[in-house]
Parts: structure tokens; sequence; C-alpha cells
């Protein structure tokens, strides 16, 4: 693989783990059709204390799963902290799909993802490195994502700012039908289970579920939905609210700019 197609190959291979890593969501851009007398008020009541505390605990440590038709399955591990814009360190496995074929084509299966405020930064690992002048860090800001894809750049940027669990409580907000469906055990925790359905723009509806524990917190998520590379299901747990999560920019010596790689690419 020549380094201009690696470099091109490593910019569309990241970018689905920054937007997936999390089964992360944004607000949906309207609310489902059918039903416009909305939820019960307990249900809404309820929901939005869930919100709330789920955003005051500021961190947590996340595990998640991800399948996209054809394209890609993962899972993602680690931790984020929401009080000052979105931190978070995650290890990132690619299990099948597509997208694993290639990083192995790449050298690697599996790679560390920060977030920063600012942007966001995915380590590629050492064979990408000897294609990118021996640095093995990408960088996406998010200024850039908007500025250099327009309206789909802002998507991106915004999605990859939204992954922190309360923003999964807000988007069900935006449901006309959601619902409490009864206890469940959650890992052994008794949690309540609230259901409902969302649309997005240029999108089918999705379902998104949620399970709350005693504490008001979000324990479990899982999304389900058709996108036009096959059936998405996403499912997130969420465990030690509090937890300390630090996360250092990586070194600028060894971080490549996805904007100049793509700059790069585009050249003969």
């Amino acid at each position: 693989m020549t380094s201009t197609r690696a470099r091109r190959s490593a910019f569309w291979i990241a970018l689905p783990a920054a937007l997936t890593a999390l089964a992360a969501c944004t607000p949906a851009d309207r609310p489902t059709e059918g039903d416009r007398t909305g939820p019960a008020p307990a249900v809404t009541a309820a929901l939005r204390t869930v919100e709330r505390s789920t955003e005051r605990a500021e961190s947590a440590r996340v595990s998640s799963t991800t399948a996209m038709g054809s394209t890609l399955s993962m899972k993602a591990d680690g931790t984020l902290a929401w009080r000052d814009g979105l931190t978070g360190r995650l290890t990132i496995t690619y299990t099948g799909g597509t997208t694993a074929e290639t990083m192995r084509r790449l050298g690697t299966t599996s790679m560390e993802a920060r977030y920063l405020p600012d942007a966001y930064y995915a380590r590629m690992g050492d064979a990408f490195a000897k294609k990118t002048d021996g640095k093995h860090w990408l960088r996406y800001a998010y200024d850039d994502l908007k500025q250099l894809a327009g309206s789909t750049g802002a998507d991106l940027a915004n999605q990859m700012r939204g992954t922190a669990p309360h923003a999964s409580v807000k988007l069900l907000l935006s449901s006309t039908d959601v619902r409490k469906v009864g206890e469940e055990s959650v890992k052994g925790e008794r949690t309540t289970h609230y259901s409902g359905t969302v649309r997005r723009e240029g999108a089918g509806p999705q379902t998104v579920d949620i399970w709350v524990d005693d504490r008001n917190l979000l324990a479990k998520k899982v999304e389900k939905g058709q996108t036009a590379t096959g059936e998405l299901t996403q499912t997130a747990y969420y465990s030690d609210y509090g937890v300390k999560s630090a996360v250092e920019k990586p070194p600028a010596g060894d971080t490549a700019d996805f904007k100049d790689l793509l700059k790069g690419s585009e050249r003969p």
C-alpha cells in the first residue's frame, strides 16, 4: 500500500471509531411520527432526573460493543469525563467486518483513542507510522472537520462531542413514545428499563433503550436501527461513576494532523 493510500485509509477508519466506540449519539433531529401527546409526565420527570444525575457524575467507566452491517464490529473499553468538555481514553478493538480487514493490512486491529475538548486522537500503530514519517497518532480537530467537510463534518464533530452517557438520556427524551418498560437486572443490579423510538434526518427510526440504577444513573444503553451500510446495534455499559479519568495530549512530535494528511492524499 502506498503512503497516500495508507493515509486515506487511516482517515476513514479512525473516524468511524470516533463515532461508534461509545455508541455515540446526539439529540434526534425531529420526534417520531404518531402519538403527538407525548410520554406520561411521570416518565418525562424521571428521565430528566436521570439526565441531571448522570451529567453531575462527571465521569464513568465505559464498555461497549458495536455492529454495523458488514462494515464493522468492534468493542471499546475505557473511561470518559465530561465536566469541562468531553475527555477520555479508550481501547478500541475491531473484531470483524471490512474495517477490521483494512486495519489488519495496516498492521493492527486495536488502537488507543483519546478524547480532548478540542480534538479526537487515534493511535494507529507502528506499521502506519512507517508511512507517516514515524508519527503514530492522528489528530482530528473538531473545527477542522467543520471547515473541511461542511455540514457532514459539523455533524461528525457534534457526535464526537456527544458521547457522554447523559446525551443518551437527552436523546430518549426527544421521543414521543418513550415509556417505562419495567424493573430488570443488569449485571446483578436492579434497574428500571425505559424504551422509545427516535428519527434522524435521512435515516429510518431507531429504538433506544436505557436501564437506570437506584441512584438515577445510566447503567446500560442499547440503540438499534438501519444505516446506509446495514443494521446498526450499539450496546454500552456504564459503571464506576466519578472515576478518575486523566487524559494527556499525545506528544506533538508523534502526532500527524488529519487535515494535513488529507490534503496530501488529494495531491497527485
